[in-house]
C-alpha cells in the first residue's frame, strides 16, 4: 500500500513552505499561477487528500469543541448534549465528549488532557465534587491560557466566562405555588443534590413560595438525603408524618422512588400526597401515576451554549461575557391535583 502524501512531502518536493502549499491547493491569489499549477498537478498525480487536523493546526483552529458532562445517566445532561451536538454539526464543528462522573479529580485531569490536544474551546457543567470543594483553579488556568469556555446549568461566580443557566429558583417557586394552589398545606422538599448550586437555588425558591403564602418554613420538611444513606428508609421516616400532603423532589430519580414508596404504604397519589419533580426526563412519564415535572429545556440549553462558544470562536473573542437564563415550564400530569 502506498504511503499517504502530506503537505510536508509536497513542500519538500518544491522547496517551499507548508503554508505555500496549503495556499496553492486552496487556489489563493497570494501564490503565482505557475507555482499553483505545478503544486496542484503534483498533488493530483499523487492522489493527495487534505488532512483536516494538519490544516486546522496550520490555521490555528481545529473546529473541535471539548464537552464535559458530570453524569450522562441524567436525562437532562443527555438532552443538553443532543443540543450541543446538533448545533456544532450545523456549524461544521466536531466534539470530544467526556464524563466527569461527578469527580473533581476526573474533571481536572480531563481538562488538562483535552487542553493538550486539538480543540478550540470548552462547554461544561461542573462536577458535584468540584462544587462541594469550591475548587476552581483548573478552570481559572484554562481561562488564563486563552481557551474560551461556556459553562451551563452548574456554574460558579468564581469564573468569568459565558454561562447558560436555568432559572432554578423561579422553577421551584412556581412548582411550590402550584402545590399550594391545588390544596397542599404541608409540603416537604426532598433533595439528594444539596451540595450543588442548582439544589440550593431550588431550595431557596421553595422557601420563597412558602413565605409568599404565609406558610412557616419547617426545617423538618427540608429533607437532605446523602448518597450513602438508604433512600427508602429515610423517606419512610419522613412520610411517618401523616400531615405531609405534597412533595417537591429536586431531581427525578428521588421522585420515582418516592412515588413507589408512597404507593407501597397504601396512600393514593395525588389524593393523599401530590408530587412534583425536576426534571422532565423519561422516567416521570412512564410510571403510574405520571409525575408532574418542571422542564428545563435541555436541548435548547445545549444549542445556546454551542452557539455562544462558536460565535466567540469565530470573531467575537473580545465581546463581554454573557449569562443567558432559561425559564422553566411546569408540565402537569397525574401526580398533582387540578387547580380550582
Amino acid at each position: 500500500m502506498s504511503k499517504r502524501i502530506t503537505l510536508k512531502h509536497i513542500a519538500s518536493e518544491f522547496d517551499v513552505s507548508i503554508a505555500t502549499v496549503s495556499k496553492a491547493l486552496s487556489d489563493s491569489y497570494e501564490i503565482s499561477a505557475k507555482t499553483k499549477e505545478k503544486i496542484q498537478q503534483y498533488a493530483k498525480m499523487h492522489n493527495y487528500t487534505p488532512n483536516s487536523v494538519a490544516l486546522s493546526l496550520l490555521n490555528k483552529k481545529t473546529k473541535t469543541i471539548g464537552v464535559i458532562i458530570p453524569n450522562i445517566m441524567n436525562n437532562f445532561f443527555a438532552k443538553v448534549f443532543v443540543g450541543i451536538e446538533a448545533k456544532a454539526t450545523e456549524k461544521g464543528y466536531s466534539l470530544i465528549s467526556c464524563i466527569s462522573n461527578e469527580s473533581y479529580e476526573k474533571e481536572v485531569k480531563t481538562m488538562e488532557l483535552l487542553k493538550n490536544g486539538t480543540l478550540d474551546g470548552f462547554i461544561l457543567s461542573l462536577a458535584e465534587e468540584t462544587q462541594a470543594k469550591g475548587a476552581y483553579q483548573h478552570l481559572k488556568n484554562t481561562i488564563n491560557e486563552g481557551v474560551p469556555m461556556v459553562m451551563f446549568d452548574r456554574v460558579t461566580d468564581a469564573i468569568a466566562c459565558d454561562k447558560v443557566i436555568v432559572d432554578d429558583f423561579e422553577g421551584a417557586r412556581h412548582a411550590t405555588n402550584h402545590l399550594i394552589k391545588t390544596g397542599c398545606k404541608r409540603i416537604a422538599l426532598i433533595s439528594v443534590i444539596h451540595n450543588l448550586s442548582v439544589g440550593k437555588l431550588r431550595a431557596e425558591g421553595y422557601e420563597q413560595a412558602l413565605t409568599e403564602n404565609q406558610i412557616d418554613i419547617d426545617q423538618k420538611l427540608i429533607v437532605k438525603i446523602g448518597k450513602r444513606e438508604d433512600f427508602e428508609t429515610a423517606m419512610k421516616i419522613v412520610l411517618a408524618d401523616k400531615s405531609i400532603d405534597g412533595l417537591l423532589c429536586l431531581e427525578e430519580s428521588s421522585a420515582v422512588q418516592s412515588l413507589e414508596i408512597i404507593k407501597g404504604m397504601g396512600l393514593n397519589i395525588p389524593q393523599d400526597i401530590s408530587i412534583i419533580c425536576f426534571t422532565n426526563g423519561k422516567l416521570p412519564k412512564y410510571v403510574s401515576p405520571k409525575i408532574t415535572t418542571i422542564s428545563q429545556h435541555g436541548k435548547y440549553i445545549g444549542e445556546m451554549a454551542a452557539n455562544i462558544l462558536i460565535d466567540r470562536l469565530e470573531g467575537n473573542a473580545e465581546a463581554p461575557f454573557q449569562t443567558k437564563v432559561i425559564k422553566t415550564s411546569l408540565i402537569e400530569r397525574e401526580s398533582t391535583k387540578t387547580s380550582d
